[in-house]
């Protein structure tokens, strides 16, 4: 008996002690607030207009307890917090709280359930293991949920169903290989999903449809190897979808199917062996494309056919990328920007590549392998980005288009372009220098441009060809313009002659005879009176003097 009432006894001091304990807190607080925050806590920036408290990297391991209860935006970063206490429960006007970069393990339930106005909560880079839809009761009012590098494994069904309002989910960089297909039920406002960096295996199962307002997807950096059939076939609203770096070796036909709305799309950073050309047909309204760090080799002709809305193009990184085929970009009209970087086999780009791209602006060849490239290949004077910087240029005659335009360039540059220095790769004595700085004689070119000239002497052999021809035109004709002339010229008697002359043929044997190879037509003259009088009828022998007796 008497040990039970030493029992009793112990109990009813401790509950006193607890009581003691949380009065004091509370006259604590009511003592700040009426004092403002003039006790804020070392490391910390407390405003008391504002009503933002912010704590810099230090050695807090709890949170503070003698804040001003009105607070609305609390910031303890960087610091060495491992549980989240019962002291979050007297900030009940928490608008923003950021807690990341902190110790945190675990959070007990209901943790949050007088944070009705809380909209974002950042809890990343921590050590949290698991989440579950009693620790977020209470956070009605949610938009944003960052629980980005923590050691979560699996989600189980309805984990985020008090959330209703949230907007932005950020699981990424975790350990998740299980997610529940219910697991995010509720979402009916989820509009960014971040499942990236995790030991994802295939493109989770996902009931889509409890998320209709999703807008982008991240699902980088996961070991995928394939994309399933009908994988994203509920995904009717989705605008960005990011596959960087998921594994993937190959897509099938189907793999994209329900994608139709898709603006942008990131494939870089896989193991693609060729441009998936058919199965990106399909996403006519793409404008945003990214293949780099894949293992193709070309860019073929059509590359891109049906993607006539695509207006930004990302190649870089492409370790084993070696041509650009004439046409690659043909259908693609639209196109404003083409990235081309960081190629390191990328030799050549053939000449009508880039042909029929009017909108192209901005055109990015930096760090590739080329040595030299055409004028034709596209009209570089409209560009208002040109890098074609760090590439190994021979810089000879070929490339005294180039300096000409990045002369120009230079002395014409407005607000909105931006064009990179080329330096020399060759000759050695050449080497480093800037193209733009090189006269036409340092790069082995004649003070006459050659195209001109070659111009200019084909036309000088055209115009002796087309006069030499004019000459043993008349001259094969000469009798009959010299008769056309003297009839022309109002010679009536001999007029007379000719037509008496003519009267002794029938018009049957005048038509039957043959024409004289020179007719005045074919010399494009046409008498206003008809001459039929033929000087010297056809009989055996007579033939023309040719040009070479003359």
């Amino acid at each position: 008996m008497l040990n039970t009432r030493t029992l009793n006894l112990t109990k009813n001091l401790q509950i006193l002690k607890e009581f003691s304990i949380l009065f004091i807190i509370l006259l604590t607080i009511l003592i700040n607030s009426a004092n403002g925050l003039a006790n804020c806590p070392y490391g910390c920036k407390c405003d008391d207009e504002t009503l933002v408290v912010k704590c810099g990297e230090g050695h807090l391991d709890v949170l503070p307890i003698a804040l001003n209860p009105s607070i609305q935006r609390l910031v303890i970063k960087n610091n060495k917090i491992k549980i989240i206490d019962s002291s979050i429960q007297f900030y009940a006007e928490l608008a923003f709280l950021d807690l990341s970069y902190n110790h945190l393990i675990s959070i007990p339930p209901k943790t949050f359930a007088y944070q009705k106005k809380l909209q974002e909560l950042h809890l990343n880079h921590n050590r949290i293991g698991s989440i579950n839809d009693k620790i977020l009761i209470g956070l009605q009012s949610l938009t944003v949920l960052n629980l980005r590098a923590n050691l979560l494994d699996e989600l189980s069904a309805g984990t985020f169903v008090q959330l209703t309002k949230l907007e932005e989910l950020n699981l990424g960089q975790n350990r998740i290989s299980k997610i529940d297909p219910k697991a995010f039920d509720g979402l009916i406002n989820l509009r960014i999903l971040y499942l990236d960096d995790n030991t994802l295996t295939t493109v989770p199962s996902l009931s889509f449809v409890a998320m209709p307002m999703l807008a982008e997807l991240y699902l980088g950096t996961n070991s995928f190897t394939t994309i399933q059939k009908n994988a994203f076939n509920d995904m009717k609203g989705l605008i960005k979808l990011d596959l960087k770096g998921a594994g993937l070796h190959n897509i099938s036909n189907e793999s994209f199917k329900g994608l139709d709305g898709v603006r942008i799309l990131d494939l870089s950073d896989n193991r693609l062996q060729r441009i998936p050309t058919t199965e990106l047909s399909k996403m006519t309204r793409l404008e945003e494309l990214s293949l780099g760090q894949n293992d193709f080799e070309i860019i073929p002709e059509g590359a891109f056919i049906g993607l006539t809305n695509l207006k930004k193009l990302e190649i870089t990184g492409a370790g084993r990328l070696k041509r650009v085929n004439t046409g690659a970009f043909t259908t693609n009209a639209n196109l404003e920007w083409l990235n081309l970087s960081s190629n390191k086999e990328l030799n050549e780009v053939q000449e009508g590549a880039l042909s029929g791209l009017p909108h192209l602006k901005h055109v990015i060849l930096r760090d590739n392998n080329l040595q030299t490239l055409a004028e034709g290949l596209f009209p570089w004077v409209d560009l208002k980005t040109l890098d074609l910087s760090e590439n190994p240029i021979i810089c000879d005659c070929r490339v005294l288009w180039l300096r000409n335009l990045l002369v120009v360039k230079n002395f014409s540059q407005d607000a909105n372009e931006n064009i990179a220095n080329v330096l020399c790769g060759y000759p050695k004595h050449l080497q480093e220098e800037s193209l733009r700085n090189l006269s036409p004689g340092l790069l082995g070119c004649a003070r006459t441009d050659h195209r001109k000239q070659a111009m200019i002497g084909a036309l000088i052999v055209g115009s002796a060809a087309s006069v030499t021809a004019l000459v043993l035109i008349l001259y094969r004709c000469r009798r009959k313009i010299r008769e056309f002339l003297k009839g022309g010229w109002g010679n009536s008697a001999l007029g007379r002659k000719e037509r008496e002359y003519q009267k002794t043929f029938s018009d049957e044997d005048y038509m039957s005879r043959h024409p004289h190879p020179c007719g005045l037509s074919g010399l494009g003259i046409h008498p206003t009176f008809t001459n039929n009088y033929n000087p010297h009828p056809a009989y055996p022998g007579h033939r023309p003097i040719p040009v070479t007796e003359l």
